[in-house]
């Protein structure tokens, strides 16, 4: 397979995403222009400048994708564009023009008149953008009455062809519920909804699909694309899913510590960029070219005798309470082993069960049925003694680095905690081995004594490494351990896992909803729906040649998977 990034590159230089050529947008003003743009932060040590110098056109019709690690200044490029930058951010000099109209000097009350009306915004997580005490139709109402849209009757009956509009099954049912009551991708739907509510000129889109699983993602960004066509929006989409910005956009801009590095038509700048950082940031991304740094450990696999699983699950069945005396069967006769030295991958959708069962697997959760073997430890009810001697076995790194770290606690503390709780290790020796997980994930020695507030995302992750490796377990179970981090920083890491099994031999349970990192890291794996095993293998095999259809529709659903058809740009509307 080629990678994700290939794929799209393949295309001739000349065209964009959908192999339709570009409009010419030469007779017609831009829709956005951002010129000369800094923006500072208030600081206690003076102004933090987090963008400086930064121009660029959005043409009415066009998708524009901004790209960079965190902190390169894309977010807050947008937040600049729509004025909602934090409190102690501010546009020092530049301006935006918005279809000729200099907004960059507006106060927050002509600002209210822009957004939603000429600016539509798709914010990144919707569990933090909908008013979780009102009702989905409540939120969508409050943008039109804003606006001053109309009567009571007429808000209602545009919110109500919004969410038809927007895919949501029966609509007036929708309009009643609360934001707890739908999934991540219904939630992401009622958002750009209100994006559209107006027919906005310009749709700034933070992140849309960060949180969303594969195949949702594919399902929204599709409703985006057909959206932004039938209107004839703009589209400003911020990104740091290179797949996403090769797949969906006409151009790209690059940015890197406040600075627009480089920009182009979408299938020339991946062909031929022109900068290093560009060149690192696509070489970073996940490949779908099997790794050859794999082949020791598939060797290991296809060697392998029973004696050699250091993890076995037979079937495996996870049941939750619901009340009424009914349950919700989350794992559903599960069965799979994993060769001691070699990583397996749970993939699937969010409900699929993987989480859950590796929850169960580390002993968590006691499982309602099935047995649960681990390096010849039994996973079952454990507790006191056995529960202490299974933790120096297995351990867990947890998502997300930025809630899994104790804030209030030193470096050092988090990552001799699991020393104290298990081990029983006296503090000089606790600080010696602190010190030596702190050196084997390559972090410098005096990171020991600050707290996790100080660290990048990607330094965090390493220290939620350390601590799991202070133990010296045999099996790492990671839940989707590098789903939070750039792409470069996801390289990083997975480079650190790999060279770590080398050098430890450990098992790794890997969790994860990005196929292409799976492909990249792990030997077999176990592709999950409903709580279920519906295909499983090596990963060559699974992904080269799926059996089942679930497992197809995942893969088709990447950004510019070899099997992916979407036709997002090819239709009468398109350019």
């Amino acid at each position: 397979m080629t990678s994700i990034i290939t794929a799209v590159r393949d295309r001739p230089a000349d065209l964009p995403p959908g192999g339709v050529p570009t409009r010419s947008t030469e007779s017609a003003p831009p829709v956005l222009a951002v010129r000369d743009l800094a923006v500072g932060y208030r600081t206690r040590g003076g102004i933090a400048r987090a963008v400086e110098g930064v121009s660029f056109d959005v043409a009415s019709g066009e998708v524009v994708a901004v790209v960079g690690e965190s902190g390169s200044g894309k977010t807050t490029t947008a937040q600049a564009v729509v004025g909602l930058l934090a409190g102690n951010g501010h546009i020092e000099s530049g301006s935006v023009e918005v279809s000729g109209t200099d907004i960059s000097g507006w106060g927050a009350r002509r600002l209210e008149s822009v957004r939603g009306a000429r600016i539509g915004l798709i914010p990144q997580d919707p569990n933090n953008s909908l008013n979780p005490v009102k009702t989905i139709g409540a939120n969508l109402a409050e943008v039109l009455q804003i606006h001053r849209y109309g009567s009571k009757a007429a808000i209602r009956a545009r919110v109500l062809e919004l969410l038809d509009r927007v895919g949501l099954p029966e609509p007036q049912a929708r309009a009643r519920q609360y934001p707890h009551e739908l999934s991540g991708g219904m939630k992401q739907r009622v958002l750009i909804a209100g994006a559209v509510a107006l027919e906005p000129e310009l749709i700034i889109a933070d992140e849309p699909t960060s949180a969303l699983d594969v195949t949702v993602q594919r399902r929204i960004l599709d409703l985006l694309g057909d959206l932004q066509r039938e209107l004839g929006t703009a589209v400003l989409l911020i990104t740091h899913d290179l797949a996403v910005a090769a797949d969906r956009a006409d151009r790209i801009l690059v940015m890197k510590d406040g600075r627009l590095v480089e920009q182009g038509p979408t299938a020339r700048l991946l062909a031929a960029p022109t900068t290093d950082y560009t060149r690192t940031l696509l070489g970073d991304a996940p490949s779908f070219a099997a790794p050859a740094a794999r082949t020791a450990t598939r060797e290991l696999v296809e060697r392998a005798t029973p004696a050699d699983h250091a993890i076995v699950v037979d079937r495996l069945v996870q049941d939750f309470p619901t009340g009424r005396r009914r349950s919700f069967r989350a794992v559903d006769d599960v069965s799979f082993t994993v060769v001691r030295g070699t990583t397996h991958a749970l993939v699937g959708e969010s409900g699929s069960g993987k989480t859950t069962t590796a929850r169960t697997v580390v002993g968590l959760q006691d499982p309602s049925a099935g047995r649960i073997t681990v390096e010849g430890h039994a996973v079952t009810a454990l507790g006191g003694a056995a529960l202490r001697r299974f933790r120096r076995v297995a351990q867990l790194v947890y998502q997300n680095p930025f809630s899994s770290l104790d804030p209030r606690q030193s470096i050092a503390e988090i990552v001799g905690e699991p020393l104290l709780n298990f081990a029983g290790t006296d503090r000089a020796r606790r600080r010696e081995v602190v010190a030596e997980a702190i050196d084997r994930v390559a972090l410098p020695a005096d990171v020991a004594g600050r707290r996790p507030a100080e660290l990048s995302g990607g330094q965090r992750q390493r220290v939620a490494i350390a601590r799991a490796l202070v133990l010296q377990p045999q099996v790492l179970v990671l839940d989707e351990a590098v789903s939070a981090l750039d792409v470069t920083v996801q390289a990083q890491i997975l480079a650190l896992l790999e060279q770590l099994q080398q050098d430890l031999g450990l098992t790794y349970l890997f969790i994860s909803h990005d196929l292409a990192v799976v492909q990249q890291i792990s030997d077999t794996v176990s592709v999950m729906q409903a709580g279920r095993i519906v295909e499983q293998g090596t990963t060559a095999r699974v992904f080269g040649s799926p059996t089942h259809e679930y497992t197809a529709a995942l893969l088709d659903a990447i950004p510019g998977h070899p099997g992916t058809s979407h036709d997002h740009h090819d239709k009468e509307s398109a350019r």
